[in-house]
C-alpha cells in the first residue's frame, strides 16, 4: 500500500512516500525550486517520489495531507473575535484568501495535481492534524515500542504544544496548549527583535546565546512568559502582536529591554547577545518542565520530540543530560517538512492499525531519503561546466586522496549518495574541513558560506570515538544534540576567564579541535556509523588513520540564504562561486586550482535573499 504524504502552503513544503509502513523516500520542495523554506505545492517533490519508487500516480492508494485546514480556519475566526478590534487589519488581509481559496483546500490540491495529469479521487484523500502529524513523524520511525512524545512549534490548527502517550501503533494526546500561547512564537518573536528572519534565524539566536550572559532571564519571566511547574505556560499578550499583525512585536518590547530592535545585518551588540542568552535559558526551562510533565502523565521511559522547537539542539541536550527519560529520539525533519512523512505514517499505523516493525536504531535510514546522482548525471554536469576532473575506480584511492586534502587544510565540497531529508547536512551534501585548524571556522564562515562569523560549526565524529571527545554517551546521528567537549581536549580553560567578551571570544583557542568548539566549550554533535552513512563513515575512518583524529567539520553544502544543493550542477556552481578548494562528487574529484573558470562577479549573491 503506497501512501503519499504532503505538507505545504505555509513553509518547508515537502512530499514523502511510504509503502506498507516502510519509508521509501522524502523530498523538500526548496531543493528543486531553490527557494529556501518554499511553501508552494510540492509538485517537484511528488514527481521525485514517484520516480524514485518507479510507480505512477495511479499506484498511490492514499494521499495524506498533514493538517486540517477547516480547523485552522476556525482558529482564525476565533482570533478575529478574541482580538477585535485589533484584528480588523488581519480580517481584511486574511479572510478573502481563506474564504475563496484556502478553505477549499481539497479542490486546490486536486487542481495542482491535475495540472500535471495526476488525477486524485476524493476517496483517496485523507488528512491528519498538524500536531498529530508531527507526533507520528517522531514516534513511528523511532526505535521505541512505547514512548512519551512532545510536540512544540509555532502553531498548528489550535495547538502549539502537545504531549502524547504512544504505544505500538497508537498515540493518544494527553496534554495541550493552544494559540496564542506558543514557545515557538515566543522564541521567533525574540529572533525577529534581534534582527534575524523568522523560520530561519532561530538557529542564529541559539548559536549567539553563548556569547552573552543570561541577565534578562528574570525580566523575561516576569513580563513576557509565565512558566508553570506543571509544564503549562502563558504569554503576556501585551508584548506580542503576531496574532493580528505581520510584525511579531511592537514598541512595548523595546521599552521592556530599553533598546530599539536590531535592524537586519546591523552590528551585534553585547546587549543583543545577552538577550539571546536569556531567551535560550527560558526556552530550556520551559522544555524541561514539559519533559517532566510528559514523564508524569505517561509513565514512559522513552521520549520522542518533533515540531520546530525540537530543532533547538541545546535544549535537547539539556533534557538528555537530566536523565528524565531512559532514552530519547528526535525526528531529523522536526519542522513542517516532516509533516508530510508524519501524515502518511499516521494513516498507516493510527488509522489502519497496522503492526509496526521496529528497527533497533530507527526507521529513517539515516534520513538519507532523497535522490542520488547517477554517474552519468555527474559526468554530464562536469563536462557541461568544462570542469577538469579526475575519476577514481577504487573507493579506497578516492578516500585517501580526499583525506590528504583535508589534512592539508583544504575545504572540501562533498556530494555523495542520497540527499538528506531535513535541515541538516549529514554527510551527503556537505562541506567538510579539518577541525584541528584554528583558522577553519573563520575561513568557512566568511569565505565559503558567506555568513556571520559567530556561527559555530558541527563535528561529525565516528560513533565509536564519541566518548573520547565529548561528554555524551548517546548516539546523535542527526546532529540534534549539543554536548560539552571533554576536559582532556580543552586548552587552558582557566585562562579563558579573561576580559574578552562578545565576538572577541572567537579569537580564543579553546580545544584541540578549535574549529568545532563553541565559546562555551560545547558542540552540536553528529555521530557517524557504517549503518547511517557508509561512504562518509569510511572517509572518517581514513582521516583518523592518517591523522589520529576521528572528527571532521560538517556543514551544509550551500551558501547563506541558499537551500542545500541537490543536483551535480548546483554543487559545481556553489563550488566555483566560493573559495572551496576541492569538490568530491560521486567518484570524481575536481580541484579549484585546475579550473580555468574563476568566479569574480559576486552579483550571483542576489539570487538568494539573506536568511
Amino acid at each position: 500500500m503506497f501512501i503519499l504524504g504532503i505538507s505545504c502552503f505555509y513553509h518547508d513544503s515537502s512530499a514523502a512516500l511510504i509503502n506498507n509502513g516502510e519509508i521509501i523516500c522524502a523530498f523538500q520542495e526548496e531543493r528543486f525550486t531553490r527557494i529556501k523554506h518554499d511553501p508552494s505545492f510540492p509538485i517537484n517533490s511528488i514527481k521525485n517520489c514517484l520516480d524514485y519508487a518507479s510507480i505512477s500516480f495511479d499506484d498511490i492508494d492514499k494521499v495524506a495531507f498533514y493538517e486540517n485546514p477547516e480547523l485552522k480556519f476556525e482558529r482564525l475566526l476565533k482570533t478575529y473575535k478574541d482580538f477585535f478590534p485589533k484584528s480588523i487589519p488581519l480580517i481584511f488581509r486574511s479572510l478573502p484568501s481563506w474564504f475563496f481559496k484556502k478553505r477549499k483546500w481539497r479542490s486546490e490540491l486536486k487542481d495542482h495535481l491535475s495540472s500535471e495529469c495526476f488525477y486524485l479521487e476524493s476517496s483517496k484523500l485523507v488528512f491528519s492534524e498538524h500536531h498529530r502529524s508531527h507526533a507520528a513523524s517522531a514516534f513511528y520511525p523511532s526505535p521505541f515500542n512505547n514512548a512519551a512524545i512532545i510536540v512544540a512549534d509555532g502553531v498548528g490548527e489550535f495547538n502549539t504544544t502537545t504531549i502524547w502517550n504512544a504505544e505500538g501503533s497508537s498515540m493518544e494526546k494527553v496534554f495541550e496548549i493552544d494559540f496564542p500561547d506558543s514557545l515557538g512564537l515566543f522564541y521567533s518573536t525574540i529572533t525577529s527583535f534581534l534582527g534575524f528572519k523568522v523560520n530561519s534565524g532561530e538557529y542564529k539566536v541559539m548559536g549567539l546565546a553563548p556569547y552573552g550572559k543570561p541577565k534578562y532571564v528574570d525580566l523575561i519571566k516576569d513580563n513576557l512568559i509565565n512558566l508553570n511547574h506543571d509544564g503549562s505556560f502563558n504569554l503576556n499578550k501585551k508584548f506580542f502582536t503576531y496574532a493580528t499583525n505581520k510584525k511579531m512585536f511592537d514598541s512595548n518590547l523595546s521599552k521592556l529591554f530599553d533598546k530599539e530592535p536590531r535592524k537586519q545585518e546591523a552590528h551585534l551588540t553585547q546587549e543583543d547577545m545577552d538577550i539571546a542568552s536569556s531567551v535560550q535559558k527560558v526556552l530550556e526551562e520551559a522544555m524541561m518542565n514539559l519533559a517532566l510533565r510528559a514523564k508524569k502523565d505517561t509513565g514512559k521511559q522513552n521520549l520522542c520530540l518533533a515540531g520546530g522547537v525540537a530543532l533547538n539542539c541545546v535544549a535537547n541536550g539539556k533534557i538528555l543530560s537530566e536523565k528524565i527519560f531512559k532514552d530519547i529520539w528526535i525526528q531529523p525533519a522536526a519542522g513542517d517538512a516532516g509533516g508530510s512523512l508524519g501524515a502518511a505514517l499516521d494513516f498507516h499505523f493510527s488509522i489502519k492499525t497496522n503492526k509496526r516493525i521496529i528497527d533497533k536504531n530507527d526507521s529513517m535510514k539515516g534520513s538519507l531519503l532523497g535522490k542520488e546522482s547517477t554517474e552519468l548525471e555527474i559526468y554530464n554536469s562536469l563536462s557541461k561546466n568544462n570542469c577538469v576532473y579526475k575519476k577514481f575506480d577504487k573507493e579506497s584511492s578516492l578516500l585517501f586522496e580526499v583525506s590528504e586534502y583535508l589534512e592539508q587544510g583544504m575545504v572540501v565540497g562533498w556530494h555523495q549518495g542520497r540527499m538528506e531529508f531535513g535541515p541538516r547536512a549529514l554527510g551527503s551534501r556537505s562541506i567538510l574541513g579539518d577541525p584541528r585548524n584554528a583558522d577553519m571556522q573563520s575561513k568557512m564562515n566568511l569565505k565559503i558560506k558567506y555568513r556571520e562569523s559567530f556561527r559555530p560549526f558541527a563535528p561529525a565524529i565516528l560513533e565509536e570515538d564519541l566518548e573520547n571527545y565529548f561528554l555524551l554517551n548517546h548516539a546523535s546521528p542527526y546532529m540534534l544534540i549539543v554536548s560539552d567537549i571533554k576536559d582532556e581536549i580543552k586548552i587552558n580553560e582557566s585562562s579563558h576567564k579573561t576580559e574578552n567578551f562578545g565576538l572577541n571570544l572567537l579569537k580564543e583557542k579553546r580545544s584541540e579541535l578549535p574549529a568545532i568548539t563553541h565559546v562555551d566549550y560545547s558542540a552540536r554533535i553528529q555521530t557517524v556509523s557504517e549503518r547511517s552513512n557508509k561512504r562518509f563513515f569510511k572517509l572518517l575512518k581514513v582521516f583518523k588513520q592518517r591523522t589520529g583524529c576521528p572528527v571532521l567539520i560538517n556543514t551544509s553544502f550551500n551558501v547563506r540564504g541558499e537551500p542545500i544543493v541537490c543536483s551535480p550542477d548546483e554543487s559545481i556552481q556553489c563550488f566555483m562561486r566560493t573559495e572551496m578548494d576541492v569538490l568530491v562528487i560521486g567518484n570524481f574529484i575536481v580541484l579549484k586550482k585546475d579550473q580555468t573558470f574563476q568566479e569574480s562577479d559576486l552579483s550571483w549573491k542576489e539570487e538568494f535573499s539573506l536568511d
